[in-house]
């Protein structure tokens, strides 16, 4: 058995099940689940088989270097697999619980409208979960890591006909592009710190590790904590916990393979992964142990108090993942994995069961009622009894919190650029535009003493944009261009930063300008034929007349934002390589900028294409459906 080919084959089987699921009618449901589950059979079987194997061969570490999609003189992307202990159990994991989720989705589903949308969606999620558990460097767990988001946006939005889970699908998307920006400073950093694109396999070389922190130990802090964001809003950990209970909107199947078992508990997967990296910084493993416990002392009082099964299993699941925090900090690995294991699979089998559960009870408490019963927290005084219990009823505001902290300050400062109008932007900004671009072209008409200021205040521009992208409410074509602009002032900034071949800028670029004109082509084709029902105030559920419509544009947005569908994704690595160690605000303005172009792109999609449909000749769910 070649270890290679065969740990390959773990992101191929997926792939092509997703890719041929995509070319039967979807009227064919019997055909749709067969493929979908001869294909999570197949990929169970084959790992269950190479597992074998790999235990009998004394349980290797195999580093695969799969390809190289670009190099130059200093810089490549490689794909890069890497299988251990770690990845053996989340292989195994995901490979029974999909396999089961499968198995109860062809009946539970059973001629639902998007009978083939909730398949091809599982098998895609099913094909990040695999690339991310199997990436053997940074680069790859981003692809990876970008897949399970948007999978995730699909499977809690299914029932786009309704308000609810089209709100909640964007909201957890925003929250999971939030914690995407420490992924990335901390991919800039590590590009500095190591003159390289790291492997997961030499994080396991102690001594190397020690001698760069050694003279570093300000970056690797900084790295460590960027890994701690990026872990704590991918697993609801707080302050990002308020978005676990909204992604149960979905369909019970995805619910449980989702933000049951699988997808929530990649925040720990992150933290196993670079676990030899931060391991001997105090400051760090302290910072993790505290989350989690905060976020379990919280979520368990939460969990008691909840009306509805599904987000009482929500916030259960969260309190445990805090211990697994707990205990990833205090370096007990193997407990980690075994405490994974165990939750997963009971997470599944609560939420598969809920609805029959909660039948059989709201039957049952007719014949058998019995008086509640005295517990610990009847001994406490009275006053902290009842304030635990209405802060647990109120979810301790942490919805509240993020609205608070983030979203509304990134609002108000995008109310404050109303002055962004299309004209405006024509007459202003792409003149101003065009004199940077000028001024790069030729050395000589910038002053030597200016010079080093331009890249941080090119990138300004360039968030300015997206902050009025991400607040615009009339012009959805506005908002499209606004955050394409975005993108053009942060390759015009890194490009005064430093000497580099231009060639890098225009792969960077290409995947914008092409999936920017198909976008803008899908909006205009959008607005001639509905020019009563297109801006961005409420949700107009296009979807219903204009599927092709919607896909494509679908597709631009993520051709925009830098999915790994284009050269931009690339192009975006390519960029942070060439902002220097101690620019710190130019790489955190040119990550936000990023994220919160992606959020506005998705806002902008679900607003013109998902929600209850504004025509009253269609069926309209009401508002709390």
């Amino acid at each position: 058995m070649e270890p290679n080919y065969v740990i390959a084959s773990f992101v191929l089987i997926p792939f092509l099940g997703f890719l041929l699921t995509l070319l039967v009618n979807r009227t064919n449901e019997n055909l749709i689940s067969r493929l979908a589950l001869l294909t999570v059979g197949l990929q169970f079987g084959t790992a269950l088989g190479f597992l074998g194997f790999w235990i009998a061969k004394g349980m290797p570490v195999y580093n695969i270097r799969e390809i190289a999609l670009y190099q130059t003189a200093g810089y490549e992307f490689v794909i890069d697999f890497y299988f251990d202990a770690v990845t053996a159990v989340y292989l195994f994991a995901g490979a029974f619980v999909t396999l089961l989720i499968t198995r109860y989705s062809r009946y539970y589903m059973h001629l639902e409208e998007g009978y083939k949308r909730f398949f091809a969606t599982i098998l895609f999620f099913y094909l990040g979960y695999n690339f991310t558990v199997l990436a053997g460097n940074f680069e790859s767990l981003f692809i990876g890591w970008e897949m399970l988001g948007v999978s995730s946006f699909l499977l809690i939005g299914f029932y786009r006909e309704r308000y609810l889970p089209v709100r909640n699908a964007v909201k957890v998307f925003s929250i999971y592009r939030i914690g995407d920006v420490g992924i990335l400073l901390a991919m800039w950093a590590s590009h500095h710190l190591w003159h390289e694109n790291i492997t997961f396999l030499k994080l396991h070389n102690y001594e190397l590790v020690h001698e760069h922190l050694m003279g570093h130990s300000g970056v690797g802090v900084f790295i460590a904590i960027c890994l701690l964001i990026a872990a704590a809003a991918k697993s609801a950990q707080l302050p990002f916990s308020s978005w676990l209970p909204r992604a149960m909107e979905g369909p019970t199947p995805s619910s449980a393979i989702f933000y049951g078992s699988l997808s929530v508990h990649f925040g720990v997967f992150l933290l196993l992964r670079t676990h030899p990296f931060w391991e001997q910084q105090w400051v760090a493993r302290v910072l993790i142990g505290l989350v989690g416990l905060a976020t379990a002392l919280i979520a368990f009082p939460i969990a008691r108090v909840q009306s509805t099964v599904k987000t009482q299993i929500a916030y259960a699941s969260m309190a445990q993942i805090g211990l697994m925090f707990m205990e990833v900090a205090m370096g007990w690995d193997t407990l980690a994995l075994v405490h994974f294991m165990g939750n997963a699979f009971l997470r599944t089998y609560q939420l598969l069961v809920s609805p029959s559960v909660v039948s059989y009870l709201i039957r049952d408490q007719f014949y058998h009622f019995e008086p509640r019963t005295h517990t610990v927290e009847d001994t406490w005084p009275k006053k902290l009894e009842y304030s635990l219990y209405i802060l647990s009823l109120k979810e301790w505001n942490l919805d509240r919190l993020m609205n608070r902290l983030i979203f509304s300050p990134f609002k108000k400062i995008g109310h404050r650029l109303d002055f962004l109008t299309p004209r405006n932007v024509l007459f202003v900004v792409l003149p101003l535009y065009a004199v940077g671009l000028l001024a790069l072209l030729q050395d000589g008409l910038v002053p030597p003493a200016i010079r080093p200021f331009l890249p941080v205040s090119f990138s300004f521009l360039g968030l300015v944009m997206v902050f009025k992208a991400f607040s615009e409410r009339k012009y959805p074509e506005l908002g499209w261009l606004l955050v394409i602009m975005n993108h053009l002032w942060i390759a015009l900034a890194v490009s005064f930063n430093e000497q580099y071949d231009r060639t890098q800028t225009f792969l960077y670029l290409s995947g914008v300008a092409f999936a920017g004109l198909v976008g803008y082509a899908c909006l205009r084709r959008l607005k001639r034929a509905e020019p009563l029902h297109f801006d961005l105030n409420q949700y107009y559920g296009h979807v219903y007349e204009y599927r092709g419509l919607s896909l494509l544009f679908l597709l631009a947005c993520l051709g925009v934002m830098g999915f790994p569908i284009t050269g931009t994704f690339i192009g975006e690595d390519l960029i942070f390589s060439h902002i220097h160690e101690n620019q710190f605000v130019l790489a955190f303005f040119n990550a936000l900028s990023f994220i919160l172009g992606g959020i506005a792109l998705i806002r902008i999609y679900s607003r013109l294409f998902l929600g209850p449909h504004v025509k009253t000749y269609h069926e309209t769910p009401l508002r709390s459906a």
